[in-house]
């Protein structure tokens, strides 16, 4: 059994090698890459809404 070390290391963003692309090809993955964005953002709104609530709950009254 082999034991994590230290906090787990996040994956590294590999952009794709551009050259090769064509219009439609750059146009669905700058789509991709929008739809990861918004994925992002809307998991950072959700923390910040669960840190919130968490706040206003434990605030002493």
């Amino acid at each position: 059994m082999q034991e994590e070390e230290g906090p787990r290391r996040r994956d590294a963003f590999q952009p794709r090698v551009l050259d090769a692309m064509g219009e439609e090809d750059l146009s669905a993955y700058i789509g991709e890459l929008r739809g990861e964005i918004a994925r992002a953002e809307a998991a950072i709104q959700a923390r910040r809404a669960q840190k919130l609530a968490a706040a206003a709950f434990f605030r002493p009254g």
